[in-house]
């Protein structure tokens, strides 16, 4: 599959003045995605303008001290993501396992245990369109390599609502079937290498 690299140098003040106006930044990814995300949330300053809600395919079966281990190594506050929790500038927000997660128009989250979405739970899709329907044009999400369809749908539900959506280029995705199923969906969405989401992110002010 061909895919269209938008390079950072190339982009227009529009789309950096847009994500100054967002309130929240989305990542989601299943296999081959935790390292980037691992990576990238370790660099983010502590005065970067959006909290950020990260949704990975996992299981409770399965114990990770991820959270813990970021928590130590990133400027900003890294936790699981609880039940009425308000979201909140500074901090880095993980869907826990085996729940969906939800945002209330409140501000609030809320754990979901209907049933797996993609055989997935957490649910990316169930995310995105959830923040989606609070936030509306002002939300900028990421979506990364995984094994499966999940995010693609709800990917798109952002663009609908001109919310900024970014795909990680399936050449440098360690599992493309993620990004390749958002590319399918989303038209002109931003198909950006790893270094160039790097750079997007770390370019967001707040306005």
């Amino acid at each position: 599959m061909k895919t269209c690299i938008k390079k950072l140098a190339n982009w227009d003040n529009t789309i950096l003045e847009k994500a100054a106006k967002a309130r929240v930044l989305l990542l989601g990814g299943s296999a081959g995605s935790s390292r980037l995300i691992f990576d990238l949330i370790e660099q983010l300053p502590g005065d970067f303008p959006l909290p950020v809600i990260v949704i990975i395919h996992r299981s409770r079966k399965f114990k990770s001290e991820i959270e813990k281990l970021l928590d130590s190594k990133s400027a900003l506050s890294v936790s699981l993501a609880e039940d009425k929790t308000k979201l909140r500038q500074g901090n880095v927000y993980f869907a826990p396992p085996d729940y969906h997660l939800l945002l209330e128009p409140d501000e609030t989250f809320t754990l979901d245990y209907s049933e797996p979405v993609f055989f997935s739970r957490p649910s990316i899709d169930s995310t995105f369109v959830s923040v989606s329907d609070v936030y509306q044009d002002r939300v900028v999400a990421v979506l990364l390599s995984g094994a499966n369809a999940d995010g693609a749908e709800g990917l798109s539900y952002i663009q609908a609502r001109n919310g900024i959506v970014i795909i990680q280029d399936p050449a440098d995705a360690e599992v493309r079937t993620m990004p390749e199923s958002a590319i399918s969906l989303c038209k002109d969405a931003l198909i950006l290498t790893d270094e160039s989401i790097f750079a997007f992110i770390k370019s967001i002010t707040k306005e």
